[in-house]
């Protein structure tokens, strides 16, 4: 790979997995980018750049995906990482919200102790599509009366209008548009 990597390069380091995981749908397959080291330096160090003077303290990855990039990023912001985990997964009283996605329904949850009204937070998955995983997400994170909240993805399928769905004045940045 060459040595500068662009917006481009990235954009076309993520594969597209046809009918995955049911038919209709085009999956982005973040992997392909992950396992070049000089690509996931180039997706961390361009969400930090956009986030290091936004005083964020918290930043809510969401299962799976957002795990990834929202651990790293969270470090790197010197915040705190806060799972948002699919139902069943957190050991401690939590609060959780069911929503639809684009090809059925699904329960994520956040414990009940995980943020503080002055937190300024932000989300992060991996792929905003329809919205209703992130829009769920805010919905858990409201909860807590946080002073701001901010979203961030390294792809969006702006086909989908998940922006909309979100339906906030809040900064939505992606890296990455489809």
């Amino acid at each position: 790979m060459k040595d500068r990597i662009t917006i481009n390069d990235l954009k076309n380091s993520i594969r597209n997995i046809p009918d995955f995981p049911i038919k209709g749908i085009m999956f982005k397959d973040i992997t392909t980018a992950l396992k070049d080291p000089k690509m996931l330096k180039f997706i961390v160090d361009n969400f930090y750049e956009h986030y290091k003077d936004k005083n964020i303290t918290k930043v809510a990855g969401i299962e799976a995906r957002g795990f990834i990039f929202g651990s790293v990023l969270a470090y790197r912001l010197n915040a705190g990482f806060v799972p948002v985990r699919k139902s069943g997964k957190l050991p401690s009283e939590k609060f959780s919200v069911s929503y639809e996605l684009e090809y059925g329904t699904n329960t994520i949850e956040i414990h009940s102790d995980a943020l503080f009204s002055d937190d300024n937070v932000l989300i992060h998955d991996d792929l905003l599509a329809t919205g209703g995983t992130v829009k769920a997400a805010a919905e858990l994170v409201t909860k807590f009366n946080v002073k701001s909240i901010s979203f961030c993805f390294l792809c969006e399928l702006t086909f989908l209008n998940g922006r909309e769905s979100i339906k906030t004045n809040n900064e939505i940045f992606s890296l990455v548009k489809f």
